[in-house]
């Protein structure tokens, strides 16, 4: 069984016709870590108590790194969700 980790990270978002409509930038260990996409993304509904109303937001940043963010709505938290292994993975453009 995979393991994860869950860290608790300040993003900014952009916002138009909501609130934190989606993440522009987040930090990791006091570094802002730009967003360049959102790859994919997908919302978690709040019919289980134990797993709150969430949307989930795959992102690709200016490094060519892949990450997992998840927005919290009840407790308006961010969460990096990192497993054992890389999530990253580098895309080339030509």
């Amino acid at each position: 069984m995979k393991r994860i980790k869950i860290i608790p990270v300040k993003v900014e978002c952009h916002s138009g016709h909501k609130a934190d409509e989606y993440p522009t930038c987040f930090y990791l260990n006091d570094k802002r870590i730009d967003i360049r996409q959102i790859v994919d993304r997908w919302y978690q509904s709040d019919q289980h108590p134990d797993f709150p109303a969430a949307d989930y937001f795959k992102v690709l940043t200016n490094q060519n790194q892949q990450f997992l963010l998840k927005h919290e709505w009840k407790h308006n938290r961010w969460l990096l969700i990192v497993p054992d292994e890389p999530l990253y993975i580098r895309f080339s453009y030509n």
